[in-house]
């Protein structure tokens, strides 16, 4: 990871939910704490079952939240995208970190020392709302998911890990193709499925025409038909 120049990033400007709430002193406090981060394409930002120090808001980039399972497997839990928080849970909790988070692609990151972000919660009864609010929707996500992975068939959880790509990241410019390119692995790990079962799947979902596959590149030709496999499962 590469330590990044602080005047090259306009960070109030990015983190403006968290920093509005701030009265001119608190501001000043943050602003000589956080420090920006660049971290390479698959490079690791923080490991299981290491201790937590840093509110992480992710810049620029993409980044995903793992969970190593059985037989060295790994769980996608959630997709970061900008502007996002990710990092503080286990620090709330007083415990390890539980997973892991890594880069997809070349991810600009801006810590923030979690005893600083303490140090404003217990000035701020605004900024602590803010976290709660955070928290509680991360949970409902998470509460969604369980129930998705664990209910829905297989065609159901990749029609239903397309469209939240879609969501999270959108398209480009050509408004069909998702502005993400995972491998087959990664796709597999974000719908709970072997890979074998993901490319299987893919190739299903592409000879019934609701997509069309160009090696990493995924594009929606049926979004609906993708929504109503979702749906049912």
């Amino acid at each position: 990871m590469l330590r990044i120049n602080l005047s090259e990033v306009n960070v109030p400007a990015l983190i403006a939910d968290m920093w509005a709430p701030l009265d001119a002193e608190q501001r000043s406090f943050l602003a000589e704490q956080f420090t920006l981060q660049s971290y390479k394409k698959n490079e690791v930002i923080h490991c299981e079952g290491e201790p937590p120090t840093h509110l992480m808001c992710l810049l620029k980039g993409k980044v995903k939240i793992y969970k190593e399972g059985v037989g060295g497997r790994s769980q996608i839990i959630r997709m970061i995208k900008p502007v996002e928080y990710f990092g503080y849970r286990a620090y709330f909790a007083k415990e390890d970190y539980v997973t892991a988070a890594a880069a997809f692609e070349p991810s600009l990151i801006c810590l923030i020392p979690m005893t600083a972000v303490m140090t404003l919660l217990r000035q701020n009864n605004a900024l602590a709302l803010f976290f709660i609010r955070e928290l509680a929707t991360d949970l409902g996500i998470a509460d969604e998911r369980t129930v998705n992975l664990t209910q829905k068939h297989i065609r159901g959880r990749l029609a239903e890990s397309l469209l939240f790509l879609k969501e999270s990241y959108g398209l480009e410019e050509d408004e069909s193709t998702l502005s993400i390119y995972l491998s087959r692995e990664d796709l597999a790990n974000l719908s709970n499925m072997t890979t074998s079962n993901a490319i299987r799947t893919l190739s299903q979902f592409a000879n019934e025409k609701l997509i069309a596959i160009d090696g990493r590149k995924i594009k929606l030709i049926d979004e609906d038909k993708l929504k109503k496999i979702s749906k049912i499962g």
